[in-house]
């Protein structure tokens, strides 16, 4: 007869070997399965705390490691994936997910050169924890057997493995004679490196001219950037501009739903409030608010947010545009749109921008027809309207680079969705042909075309002849993309990358005060305090632009 302590002991084998083979299963099937488990590794006297943005990361990060094919037959190899600091970036990217592909799927063969704007400091981090996790015990019990590290090229900052698959550490501007399978770009910028034009551009250059060389397969070797953003001209500003084919992860620290996203996987940003936090459980509000305070505002934006913006600009403060929230857009009595000209596909210029306003007083006197939702769509529900004096509301925005006929199209369709009453175009040489383009072309159109002359003041005077509009609360958008396109320039010029938009919204504002359509506050008092007078005649703009 077996002894039944015996009998137990064998039982609380067969449990603890049953709990450790689902354990491991689990690892071997998701990769924030792994880092959960894997943590105590890298961390061991600080506990895991989880948040949903690890597993958007790790989804994504998997599509790759499936060798998953987009909807036109590319493979899913390139991703940029822009979030705050302090949020496992790193950890994801650098140390768990190599540490994953070659134990828990069985991938030891690949190749990893990973790179950080210094090698000092991140790179050599990431290394040495990765090799830390590698050879512990607990990663050896379970794949031991599939990852060996080559005694011979075991070194701090590069080890190979019995399968020949190995991991570099390095600095981006150091990329020379390495291949891998796998490039992991992890902050190609310092603060300081992202603030120098030079080295910025220095990095910028080696990310564009050296990196696509350092792939074993051009086709099928992946590319992963993960950054904060630290100027609009930053490696992640360079891939979005060019639209290098990368999907794209953006996740603030607030929830900005202006900019909520979906990747090419059809994953979406989950959260719904704005304001929303993205890491409470480590990050609450406290936090948040105590380091938004010691970062300032310029670095706020850019590492927090993602929304980099150029020191020295803020002639328009972002805050200073009012929120049009309801779903219809008020009665127009007059629809503008204004033009800056660079027809060329040449992206080393700017492209050419286009902004519509509409200029309402909330009063019965507008036309029915000019009533529109925010898509340009005639709207036909009768409202009533409380007398007010006049206010500019942005109805839409683009910018495009393009040659003559496709602007000339690009205008027209603009045109078509919109009811315009004029479209102005400032008088340079550009303008000349493009206003002579559409007169012929849309000569039976219902509005006209006119060149405006922007006189002897630059680009920052005619901005700040306009600002006092801003500040008073009389420049109102919509919570549209391309509104926050428009706005975020205006907040970083004139240190921002373009000005186009820029130049067309002081343009239409300087037309607006001209005519005498849009009028400042204390005028529409001067005025009404004229009326009761039983003056005959208005007086005179008392801000003549």
């Amino acid at each position: 007869m077996i002894n039944p302590s015996i009998l137990e002991n064998l039982e609380s084998l067969d449990i603890d070997q049953t709990i450790f083979d689902i354990e491991k299963a689990d690892a071997e099937e998701s990769l924030a399965e792994f880092i959960r488990q894997a943590w105590h590794i890298i961390e061991p006297g600080a506990p895991y705390v989880h948040g949903w943005h690890i597993d958007m990361i790790c989804d994504h990060l998997e599509a790759i490691t499936d060798g998953v094919e987009l909807e036109d037959g590319t493979p899913y190899n390139r991703l940029l994936i822009n979030v705050p600091p302090g949020t496992m970036k790193s950890l994801i990217t650098n140390v768990f997910w190599p540490s994953w592909e070659w134990g828990p799927r069985n991938q030891p063969h690949l190749r990893y050169v990973c790179a950080a704007h210094k090698v000092e400091n991140l790179s050599s981090r990431d290394s040495r924890r990765m090799r830390q996790l590698i050879t512990s015990e607990w990663y050896i019990r379970r794949w031991g057997d599939r990852v060996k590290l080559a005694k011979d090229q075991n070194e701090k900052l590069n080890f190979v493995n019995n399968a020949t698959g190995f991991r570099i550490a390095t600095a981006i501007t150091s990329l020379t004679g390495i291949r891998g399978d796998r490039v992991i770009i992890d902050d190609p910028h310092s603060v300081d490196s992202a603030a120098s034009q030079a080295m910025r551009e220095g990095e910028v250059t080696t990310f564009l001219e050296a990196i696509p060389s350092r792939l074993n397969s051009p086709m099928f070797s992946a590319i992963v950037v993960i950054m904060q953003r630290l100027h609009e001209e930053d490696v992640s500003g360079v891939i979005l501009d060019k639209q290098l084919g990368y999907d794209h992860i953006m996740l603030p620290m607030r929830y900005d739903p202006i900019r909520a996203f979906t990747t090419k996987l059809g994953v979406a940003d989950p959260r719904t409030e704005e304001g929303e936090l993205l890491f409470p459980e480590r990050f609450p509000l406290e936090v948040v608010e105590r380091d938004e305070r010691a970062m300032g505002s310029f670095a706020t934006a850019g590492q927090f947010q993602q929304i980099p913006k150029a020191k020295g600009g803020n002639i328009i403060d972002e805050k200073w545009w009012q929120l049009w929230n309801e779903d219809v857009f008020p009665p127009f009595d007059f629809v503008l749109a204004s033009l800056d000209t660079a027809y060329t596909t040449k992206t080393a210029n700017d492209p050419s921008a286009l902004t519509v306003w509409g200029i309402f007083s909330e009063d019965t006197v507008a036309r029915a027809d000019r009533r529109l939702d925010r898509n340009g769509k005639p709207y036909n529900v009768e409202r009533n309207y409380a007398p007010q004096h006049p206010k500019l509301m942005l109805i839409h925005a683009w910018q495009a680079r393009a040659e003559l006929h496709e602007l000339m199209v690009k205008i027209n369709e603009t045109a078509s969705r919109y009811p315009l009453d004029m479209l102005i175009i400032e008088n340079k040489a550009a303008g000349h042909s493009v206003a002579q383009e559409m007169r012929r072309l849309y000569s039976s159109s219902k509005f006209g075309v006119q060149l405006v002359d922007t006189g002897a003041k630059d680009k920052v005077a005619r901005l700040y002849s306009v600002q006092h509009l801003f500040e008073e609360g009389l420049i109102f958008a919509p919570d549209r993309a391309w509104a926050d396109m428009t706005i975020q320039q205006c907040a970083s010029f004139p240190k921002g990358k373009h000005d186009d938009l820029v130049d067309t919204v002081s343009q239409a504002l300087k037309y607006f005060r001209t005519t005498g359509m849009l009028q400042r506050t204390q005028e529409v008092q001067d005025d009404l305090h004229s009326m009761m007078q039983h003056h005959g005649a208005a007086p005179a703009p008392l801000y003549p632009i």
